[in-house]
């Protein structure tokens, strides 16, 4: 997916379509300085964008006071800028400190390494869970000194409800690993966390021979078909990779040129539970111990005897893999999380219900807004900049402020969890290494929503959300931000270009990609 251009400060050689300033709202010291004014109507009004909903509010973001507002009350989908707010409310909610926890436990006596009863493996969601963790549980079981279970492996994931994907997601997305379902047992097959999801690496062998392919974690819970060949040295590659709707049969198809890099493509997985149980009986296997009764699904009985327990990370430390990379099954896990914390239920509607109750508390009006999941994916969130602006402005009055702040993208720079989804964007501009915010992709929506320093030193605070373009509104995001960057009241404005870029047929966020 293409990526936004660098900024010449050459202002003579765009032409921008200036538009009213009837709907501006500016204190006098903004009016007093109208270059500021007058460069974010041209900005926003290009002809590029025409047609488009287009709202941006510019705010201090010590004093709240507003220096600029174009249609910021107009409500519209805000794609991964919902992150923002289910990030902040899970922090006031959770606690920087929460931690998720996973248990092995036990039923029924045990004598001479024989368990009687059942073993039952319970979740509360933790996407940071790894084959290697199940692994560790299953060794913490044998050193409890069972060797055979006589009866069940029971998979408990009823911390959450047994909905898994979002309302208003598109089904066409669900073999992709940024819309995977949500369990309160999942795994992920990397450090990106990337939970209910499996990497699929096609190696090339001889040329006209199969290709190679595996799984990452190994496992026979996905099922790989497909003709995927070695094609000629120096070829295309060619490789598709898909998931079969309702199934765990994964398509792989077309070609991979022999002496070449080996193609990795991330797979959801249908029923991560399944998948889950699947690699912890391998796991107790591997260490000894054998279950004879098969493999369930079921509540954790009360009296059940704790075998093992893998704590995460710190909600802290889990929000920068999260909002960097704009994790949309962190957010989900996180609504559910919060649902089950304030009544009792791991349910989107409980959790959303918890979320909106607080952001009276943290300067958004709830009855401003509409949230139907925590990551933005669904196409019937509607929030308006104003009301992520106001979010902005409070958050910064929050104890858990700088985890949050810290873990927003930072333009320009190219470390992955550092830059995150920003980290090919305005380099070589005044906003690079300044500009801290959270990116939003869908088809036809871009929002950007963060912090910027001026070139004076004000702290600024801005959102922006365009709905139905027709080519991307990256460019003129980052144009926004640079401008605010560049700033220095009362002085001759700094000058911004901007290159306009087509609309991608597939707009996703740069991590969703994993090529960006």
């Amino acid at each position: 997916m293409p990526r936004s251009r660098s900024f010449a400060l050459v202002l003579a050689a765009v032409a921008f379509v200036a538009t009213p300033a009837a709907d501006l709202v500016t204190p006098a010291s903004a009016r007093a300085d109208d270059a500021l004014t007058r460069d974010l109507d041209a900005i926003i009004g290009s002809t590029a964008l025409a047609g488009a909903d287009v709202g941006l509010v510019v705010r201090h973001a010590d004093t709240g006071a507003v220096v600029y507002s174009r249609d910021g009350d107009e409500r519209g989908q805000p794609a991964s800028n919902g992150k923002l707010i289910s990030s902040a409310a899970a922090l006031d909610i959770l606690g920087p400190d929460h931690r998720f926890r996973t248990t092995v436990a036990a039923t029924g006596g045990e004598r001479g390494g024989v368990l009687a009863g059942d073993l039952h493996l319970r979740g509360t969601g933790d996407p940071t869970m790894l084959a290697a963790d199940y692994d560790a549980l299953a060794a913490e079981v044998a050193r409890s000194g069972v060797r055979l279970v006589r009866g069940k492996l029971v998979a408990d994931d009823t911390w959450f409800d047994a909905v898994r994907l979002g309302t208003g997601w598109a089904w066409d997305d669900e073999p992709y690993y940024y819309n995977a379902q949500i369990s309160a047992l999942t795994v992920s097959p990397d450090t990106d966390y990337d939970a209910g999801s499996v990497i699929v690496r096609v190696a090339p062998g001889e040329a006209g021979r199969p290709a190679a392919v595996t799984t990452e974690p190994p496992t026979d819970y996905v099922t790989i078909a497909g003709t995927a060949v070695t094609g000629a040295p120096g070829t295309a590659s060619s490789v598709s990779v898909e998931r079969q709707h309702g199934t765990n049969v994964i398509t792989v198809r077309g070609s991979v040129p022999a002496g070449g890099a080996v193609v990795t493509e991330w797979s959801t997985v249908w029923e991560p539970t399944g998948l889950v149980t699947s690699l912890f009986h391998d796991a107790l296997a591997r260490h000894g111990v054998r279950v004879l009764g098969g493999t369930g699904v079921g509540a954790t009985p009360a009296d059940a005897r704790v075998l093992g327990e893998h704590r995460s990370m710190p909600l802290s430390q889990l929000l920068v893999p999260f909002m960097k990379l704009s994790n949309n099954m962190h957010a989900e896990i996180l609504v559910k999380t919060v649902g089950r914390a304030v009544s009792g239920e791991g349910s989107w509607d409980a959790g959303l219900r918890a979320m909106t109750a607080k952001l009276g508390e943290l300067g958004v009006d709830p009855a401003a807004l509409s949230l139907r999941d925590g990551s933005g994916l669904s196409r019937m969130d509607q929030v308006s900049p104003a009301q992520l602006a106001a979010l902005l402005v409070a958050a910064k009055r929050e104890p858990w402020f700088r985890p949050w702040y810290d873990s927003l993208p930072v333009a320009g720079n190219s470390d992955r969890m550092v830059g995150g989804t920003l980290r090919n964007r305005m380099r070589g501009t005044p906003a690079e290494g300044n500009v801290r915010a959270k990116t939003g992709s869908l088809t036809g929506v871009s929002a950007l929503s963060g912090y910027v320093r001026t070139a004076d030193g004000t702290p600024l605070v801005f959102a922006m959300i365009s709905n139905d373009t027709l080519t991307s509104a990256k460019p003129f995001e980052d144009a926004v931000a640079v401008r605010l960057a560049g700033h220095r009241e009362g002085s001759a404005p700094p000058a911004v270009r901007v290159a306009t870029e087509p609309l991608p047929d597939r707009q996703l966020e740069c991590s969703w990609t994993k090529s960006c």
